[in-house]
């Protein structure tokens, strides 16, 4: 096995892209093992609904990163007191969905510093009823990966904050995450660590060697800037992060000073294929002309206030402004009235 170094980079775009990079293109004659730790972010499952797993008002407050990646499972919120591990190997046709393979040298490691941990249920790693990590696997090609979090230090009130989206109606094709009652390693160890130790332990166990000793597979010039251009090209993408959610359709409700509004949007491929507006509001002109503007354009913010920005809202629905409809259409909160 041979170890990635990934530098020490932080951005989730990035170390995913590093991730597929190695997966597609390094020779996997022997295994390979990459760590890496994101700065806050939100990483969504390749079919999931992003919309539907994300706090958008808490997000968009907090500059937290979104992006998908190529597996799949649920939502999971990442930081600096998330350490997170691949392995990355050629397929045997007996090792897909075989998580408890690849978690052990993990669990193991866990184990050896006092730390009682076991794979339960499909791919959770937990101490007693607590969820300390959770894996997902992709395969493409004869090639797969088993890739984990590790909950060392996490603030665990944003992983809350972040995924928990509000009460709303929204339908979908996509796989919903699932909620448990999650616990950083830190609450477990006798003693206290860094996540840099914590990481040297957990790489010597699989390894089996010391830290001095694991051998790295030294990634090239050339090799890093596919690694970046593959990042930029669809990792920072809408298209990828957003467009590719499946179809959906959402419901929000308010009442406004001008009366209810409810709009109820079907949402595909990351546009709007259908919308309504109904309510008990009064407006000189018939809401389906608007209806008719927005129907084809994108499902995103800056893309929605440019489209609102050039119409007057009041001719439809009275005292409204655009940013509250925006917030309506977006299921952020509406900002308080002047």
């Amino acid at each position: 096995m041979l170890f990635i170094d990934n530098k020490g980079i932080t951005d989730p775009a990035i170390n995913l892209a590093l991730e597929e990079y190695v997966l597609r293109n390094l020779p996997l004659d022997e295994s390979c093992l990459l760590f890496y730790i994101n700065k806050p972010s939100i990483i969504i499952g390749k079919n999931q609904n992003t919309v539907e797993e994300i706090n958008a008002d808490y997000v968009k407050q907090h500059d937290i990163q979104i992006v998908r990646r190529l597996s799949g499972g649920g939502a999971v919120y990442h930081d600096y007191g998330n350490l997170n591990y691949s392995i990355l190997t050629k397929d045997d046709g007996q090792s897909f969905h075989n998580f408890g393979k690849f978690t052990k040298p993990v669990t193991d490691a866990l184990n050896k510093i006092g730390v009682e941990a076991t794979l339960t249920g499909r791919n959770d790693i937990q101490v007693g009823e607590r969820k300390i990590s959770g894996n997902a696997q992709f395969f493409s090609k004869g090639r797969m990966f088993t890739h984990g979090t590790l909950l060392f230090d996490s603030q665990l009130a944003q992983v809350a904050s972040a995924l928990n989206v509000k009460p709303m109606k929204i339908q979908s094709k996509s796989t919903k995450s699932v909620r448990s009652r999650v616990a950083n390693i830190s609450e477990f160890l006798p003693e206290p660590m860094t996540i840099e130790k914590f990481s040297e332990i957990i790489k010597a166990e699989v390894f089996q060697c010391d830290p001095q000793d694991i051998p790295v597979y030294p990634m090239t010039e050339d090799e890093w800037a596919s690694v970046y251009r593959l990042a930029d090209e669809q990792y920072r993408s809408w298209e990828w992060n957003y467009g590719k959610s499946p179809k959906s359709n959402i419901e929000n409700a308010f009442k406004f000073a001008s009366g209810i509004i409810d709009v109820r949007l079907q949402v595909e491929e990351g546009y709007i294929h259908h919308i309504r507006m109904l309510g008990d509001y009064f407006g000189a002109y018939d809401v389906a002309e608007l209806e008719e503007l927005l129907v084809g354009v994108r499902y995103e913010e800056v893309e929605l206030r440019s489209m609102l920005a050039k119409v007057d809202l009041s001719k439809y629905f009275g005292a409204i402004t655009a940013e509250e409809l925006l917030a309506l259409l977006l299921l952020q909160e509406i900002p308080a009235a002047n």
